[in-house]
């Protein structure tokens, strides 16, 4: 059997519909360039640890993000080895950059507060 190169309509249609949170969506163009940790979404999106690792739990369970632990840590980044990474990858550049977030951050003293 051959295994097709093409992503499956119902695998896109899951992305798609995580992605169509714009929190998630605005994480993920985040992680396109960086490394984020929970704290940094925290201060970001102004909202609840809880809340922040139940989108990256999503985000987690689906493969789209993968984890790196650095000390008690967790940052996370893009799954660059997904299926679904091409046509991410083709996705996110068509958003506007979000970098102002993290330089916001930086800033505000604010950036990888949790080091």
């Amino acid at each position: 059997m051959e295994v097709s190169s093409t992503i499956e309509i119902e695998r896109v249609s899951q992305v798609l519909k995580l992605l169509g949170d714009r929190t998630r969506l605005t994480m993920m163009k985040l992680l396109e360039t960086n490394e984020c940790c929970v704290c940094e979404f925290t201060a970001i999106f102004k909202t609840s640890q809880p809340a922040i690792s139940q989108h990256l739990r999503k985000l987690r369970d689906a493969g789209l993000v993968k984890e790196n632990r650095k000390g008690q840590w967790i940052f996370y980044s893009i799954n660059k080895e997904n299926d679904v990474y091409p046509f991410l990858k083709g996705l996110l550049q068509h958003l506007p950059e979000q970098n102002n977030l993290l330089a916001d951050l930086e800033t505000q003293g604010l950036r990888i507060s949790c080091e």
